[in-house]
């Protein structure tokens, strides 16, 4: 089996793709995720999923390397990863009683394959006061999620609903679209 790599240093992508069980690397992918000027939500993730697998692949060739990326999508406004608490209080406060698509790409280049796939999920906010804006971040710490918001831990009592087909997807790895890439790629994540 050729070594599989997943270009990031996420902890929660790491997370995820270790439920497959399958044995992986993970490398820094040391791409610019500046958005481009008038690039959409969707643009963006795709791009920047890309570029961090073909980052990774380009120093290690004849590797399956997996590269994702996910954009906080309001009304077409990216809302990428806040840094601190005061960008996150406006995040939340902005997505307040509102609908969010959070745009999660991925993409698998391997030897004979380049390929991505989006997964969009979408979330809707409940009227959030600043008390409870302040009480989540404070618990929570969410900087270094896109739009300010774990759903796997105590974000989820910041929302009314979530739609999507691919559940991990939310949470930075869409597992069915990353199994399906896999398989292309010659690697069954249930051999």
């Amino acid at each position: 089996m050729p070594p599989l790599i997943l270009a990031s240093t996420s902890r929660y992508r790491q997370e995820l793709l270790s439920r497959l069980r399958l044995p992986f690397e993970a490398v820094a992918p040391n791409v610019d995720e500046t958005a481009l000027a008038g690039e959409a939500p969707a643009a963006l993730a795709e791009r920047l999923a890309l570029a961090k697998a073909r980052a990774v692949a380009a120093t290690h060739p004849g590797a399956i390397v997996i590269g994702s990326d996910q954009v906080a999508d309001l009304d077409g406004t990216a809302l990428g990863k806040p840094g601190g608490h005061a960008a996150a209080v406006a995040q939340l406060r902005r997505m307040s009683g509102r609908t969010v698509i959070f745009q999660t790409a991925v993409a698998v280049i391997a030897p004979g394959l380049a390929a991505i796939e989006r997964a969009a999920v979408r979330v809707r906010f409940r009227a959030l006061t600043d008390d409870a804006i302040e009480a989540y971040l404070r618990a929570d710490e969410p900087y270094d999620c896109a739009g300010s918001a774990k759903v796997e831990s105590l974000g989820i009592a910041l929302l009314e609903a979530v739609e999507s087909d691919d559940p991990t997807a939310l949470i930075g790895l869409p597992l069915i679209r990353t199994c399906s890439l896999l398989r292309r790629a010659g690697l069954e994540p249930l051999a």
